[in-house]
């Protein structure tokens, strides 16, 4: 069976968590989702980690050869030989020609980049209507899954309050990052062939069926 190399892209509030867990499941496959994956090799000491550790601490952003140099440090284990599952890189178009480079050196390629699209609106709507318990963290959702009684939380009786970060003036500054960097990446897919758009205002259950049925079609198409 021919190699699984995905990439996942989508706005906040898209529901790529959800697809990843499932698509982890489904194929077996390493998930590697940026963030994660620097701060494990800060954690473990590793050579790259420690030079990604200085920008870090100076509050620097890693530059983008260092971040897909980790990256492929994963890609280059036996547990991502079948194939691995990316998220949150590459996030612009430098770190998109970097990984391609990277993976031709290697005589490997992408095989789809999957994007859960959503609209703004919708982004907006489900993250501002989350609402965290101050005692246990505990998630509501004002529309989706509401607490029995408004403002308390089901479980230990403790205040539901917003996070910052759940604020519609937040969210739209995040959208506006996410634009600006995923658009170009958009069209960067496009072009070459690769990308693969899903809907993801539906059910997690009907983006997950079409996203299943895309891969199965891309892997018959490989093998005519």
């Amino acid at each position: 069976m021919s190699e699984l190399n995905l990439v996942l892209l989508g706005p906040p509030g898209a529901g790529k968590g959800t697809q990843a867990e499932r698509l982890v499941s489904d194929f077996d496959l390493p998930y590697y989702a940026t963030g994660d994956i620097l701060r494990a090799a800060v954690r473990d000491g590793t050579e790259l980690g420690n030079e990604a550790k200085k920008y870090m601490d100076e509050g620097e952003l890693v530059p983008d050869e260092l971040i897909c140099k980790v990256i492929m440090e994963r890609i280059d284990q036996p547990e991502a030989e079948d194939g691995f599952l990316l998220d949150g890189f590459p996030r612009n178009l430098e770190q998109a020609d970097i990984l391609e480079k990277a993976l031709e050196q290697r005589g490997r390629k992408l095989t789809a980049v999957l994007l859960v699209d959503v609209s703004d609106d919708e982004v907006i709507r489900r993250i501002s209507g989350r609402r965290v318990c101050v005692k246990n963290g505990h998630v509501y959702h004002v529309e989706f899954d509401p607490p029995k009684h408004e403002g308390v939380c089901d479980q230990d009786g403790s205040r539901l309050i917003q996070r910052d970060d759940d604020k519609p003036e937040t969210i739209k500054k995040r959208l506006e990052v996410y634009h600006a960097q995923t658009t170009p990446l958009i069209d960067y897919y496009e072009q070459r062939g690769l990308l693969r758009r899903f809907d993801g205002s539906r059910s997690p259950s009907e983006v997950h069926d079409h996203i299943r049925a895309t891969l199965a079609t891309l892997r018959l198409e490989e093998q005519l």
